[in-house]
């Protein structure tokens, strides 16, 4: 008996002081840097400098070259910068597995929104941070046709005009020049609204988590944008050196560098549980704090270019849904909305491919952008991610997709918004890029990936263990390659687990059942 008990405490004691080490890391806590963060960002930094005062702004301008060439008199290499920043270049030099070094970017990638800017610069470059980009001969050297006004003006007041290749009005509608020049200063909310709420034609079209509400919104929606909070504007995460900002939108990115991540502020165990942490080596924060996007307004899920140019009367026309988004238009085709989504899944580690114009289609859906990644990538995190679909069209007889013409000043031209004919407007749109089309065509399905990081929840509201640990309905179904416990079953794990189970009931038993034997005879 005696030795029973020995064996007993050695076996036992290692247990309870193993359980007691796991109990304990499981409840340190750790101390983060939130409190730091939020007194950081509580301080608004004050303007060092005063335009009004610059003899350089205190005349009328005629034009907005004028204007620009009077800021580079005094910000004497802003200009060359800008020249060789993304946001002027619409390109960038990267390495893709399998293609090697090319050359993409919104100049030359399709999407499955407005499918492209060729052949409709004049009304796409809306956005473009340059002016006069309405075709291939614009000089993307001459620092004169750099915007400085629409990432820095403070004023309000400056905007550029529908189909002026991104030119604002003129003549008698040009903006207060003198007005604006003497409000300027850091890129705010507003100056980057303006193209990456409304890109793809509307607020909150592509992204489902960039809108106008942001610029006024709680912390239910952003915790970071949040009014009632930090008041974060896109700079304070999306910082810039030489005018190159930090940041990659996969649409039309593909090498995993010079990223915006949570890490640039929060530190690496930023929990209380370090159970939590650990997730972070799979699972990237977004994951968990982005329970749903769209939280305002609606985002466009499937646009369907097949059904566009139906007339009413020889007119365009347009109908809304329930929620009054433009459920089909006449120049676009047919929309599906949804606000409120829950994300998808996908295992991500920052490099993505792209499917290029020159592609021959191999698979249906088409894959616009293929996000790399799987489980057993070290470098892979399951990331939150919006699904865009869409049916645009193809060559039947090449089996590429096509870039049609959407727009023109003037009918006649293979204009779809314009001249409402597919034809035309497919001819065009290919001879602009000069690639051959076959004079067939149809439709074909297509799918697009848009990481998500923005519309930051609370951490209250973040998702729970049991929304993903579940076997029924869990947030990661469908992403396999990997056991995930409380979602799977393994027979082997299952087995190891019972037994351990029926093992530490046995022990109960057989300790209990000593106890008795042993309190008998003490007894008789």
């Amino acid at each position: 008996m005696k030795k029973l008990v020995q064996i007993l405490f050695i076996v036992l004691i290692p247990q309870i002081i193993i359980g007691v080490l796991i109990f304990n890391y499981q409840n340190i806590k750790n101390v983060g840097n939130l409190d730091d963060l939020k007194k950081a960002y509580a301080q608004v930094p004050s303007p060092g400098v005063d335009h009004s005062k610059f003899d350089e702004l205190q005349k009328d301008f005629d034009t907005p070259h004028e204007v620009t060439e009077a800021c580079l008199s005094c910000h004497t290499e802003r200009g060359k910068e800008l020249l060789n920043s993304t946001h002027f270049k619409w390109e960038r030099e990267t390495f893709i597995p399998g293609r090697g070094v090319v050359y993409i970017g919104k100049k030359n990638l399709l999407n499955n929104f407005c499918t492209g800017i060729s052949s409709s610069e004049q009304t796409c470059n809306r956005c473009h941070a340059g002016y006069g980009y309405s075709d291939t001969t614009f000089d993307f050297h001459n620092e004169l046709n750099v915007d400085c006004l629409a990432c820095h003006d403070n004023s309000g007041i400056y905007k550029k005009a529908p189909g002026a290749a991104g030119y604002p009005a003129m003549g008698e509608d040009a903006p207060d020049y003198a007005a604006i020049s003497h409000h300027i200063g850091l890129p705010n909310k507003q100056n980057c609204g303006t193209c990456h709420f409304f890109s793809a034609g509307g607020n909150n079209v592509k992204h489902g988590q960039l809108e106008v509400a942001l610029l006024n919104t709680t912390k239910d929606v952003d915790v970071h944008m949040a009014k009632n909070g930090l008041d974060m504007t896109c700079v304070d995460c999306h910082t810039a050196e030489n005018h190159q900002m930090k940041g990659r939108y996969y649409g039309v990115s593909s090498r995993d560098y010079n990223r915006a991540t949570c890490v640039d502020c929060h530190d690496k165990r930023p929990h209380e549980d370090d159970i939590i942490n650990e997730h972070t080596i799979k699972v990237a924060c977004q994951t968990c704090h982005i329970p749903e996007y769209a939280k305002v307004n609606a985002t466009k899920m499937y646009w369907d270019w097949s059904t566009a140019c139906d007339l009413k009367d020889g007119n365009p026309y347009y109908e809304l849904d329930t929620m009054g988004n433009k459920s089909y238009m006449s120049i676009k085709g047919s929309f599906v909305w949804q606000k409120n989504v829950k994300p998808d899944y996908r295992f991500f580690n920052g490099t993505a491919d792209h499917h290029l114009i020159t592609d021959v289609i191999d698979t249906i859906p088409v894959q616009i952008n293929t996000l790399f990644g799987s489980y057993d990538d070290r470098k892979s995190k399951i990331w939150p991610v919006k699904i865009h679909k869409g049916k645009q069209p193809y060559d039947t007889q090449q089996k590429r997709l096509l870039q049609a013409k959407l727009w023109d000043a003037e009918p006649g031209k293979g204009a779809l918004w314009v001249d409402f004919d597919w034809e035309s407007s497919l001819k065009a749109g290919m001879e602009y890029v000069g690639l051959p089309y076959s004079g067939q065509h149809d439709f074909v399905e297509t799918d697009m990936y848009l990481p998500l990081s923005h519309m930051v929840s609370p951490a209250a509201k973040a998702v729970s263990c049991q929304e993903c640990h579940v076997r029924k309905d869990s947030r990661l179904t469908g992403l396999g390659g990997f056991y995930m416990p409380g979602r799977d079953r393994n027979n082997l794990l299952d087995t190891l687990g019972w037994l351990l189970v029926v093992g530490s009931l046995g022990g109960v038993l057989v300790h209990g059942g000593i106890r008795v034997v042993v309190a008998k005879r003490k007894n008789a």
